[in-house]
């Protein structure tokens, strides 16, 4: 098992990837914004079995990895420091989207298409694999047991965080919304402030030791 320390940190970088921008929460804001928030959450119940699916799929694959390839750790290491960078760079690139900017033009699906929509936006992501993969290595240790369960253990704690964020959004688009529209230097504040987050959570997984 994980110790509650590295279990805790693990859920604040989570939560700051997280309320990170992407598709995932673009398409939340965009079908609660348009077509209201029971919308919103079946959209979101897709969005989680899609994060399931990449967790039972990663987990198996780290276990392999890890054991089976040498210097593994440093591949990922770096790969996960260089994602990092990249969505820092992403918050702050000059004519970055406003997430809340939506097209009020999307048509309303039947509950059974906007769950598989929420499922596959997640699931053909390629960035959850790669954060998963790139990630959940720096807080895996061989004294703390099977990789597999901590691996799954990270998992669960990441789809927590993440349900908790993404209810929260779904619950409040619409005044979000109409508050950075009227605020627009909130915007540019948001933007900086988890760029500089994702840049000291980059630098930080750059300079860890291998377990």
């Amino acid at each position: 098992m994980i110790p509650f320390q590295d279990l805790l940190f693990f859920a604040l970088a989570a939560l700051i990837l997280v309320i990170s921008p992407g598709p995932n929460m673009i398409y939340l804001i965009s079908r609660t914004i348009t077509q209201g928030r029971k919308v919103g959450l079946i959209s979101l119940s897709g969005v989680i079995c899609g994060f399931l699916f990449h967790i039972v799929m990663v987990s198996f694959g780290l276990t392999a990895v890890l054991f089976a390839v040498p210097y593994a750790y440093t591949i990922l290491k770096t790969l996960g420091t260089f994602y990092l960078l990249y969505l820092a760079y992403q918050a702050i690139k000059p004519n970055s989207k406003n997430i809340f900017e939506v097209d009020k033009n999307i048509k309303i699906d039947n509950p059974r298409k906007l769950f598989s929509v929420g499922f596959l936006t997640n699931v053909l992501n390629p960035k959850v694999a790669v954060f998963y993969l790139s990630f959940f290595p720096q807080f895996i240790k061989p004294e703390y047991g099977s990789v597999l369960v901590q691996s799954l253990e990270l998992g669960i704690t990441q789809v927590l965080v993440s349900l908790s964020i993404n209810f929260a959004i779904v619950l409040t688009a619409a005044k979000a919304a109409t508050f950075f529209a009227n605020n627009p230097l909130w915007v540019r504040a948001q933007k900086w402030f988890m760029a500089s987050v994702l840049m000291f959570l980059a630098v930080k997984m750059a300079l860890s030791k291998a377990k």
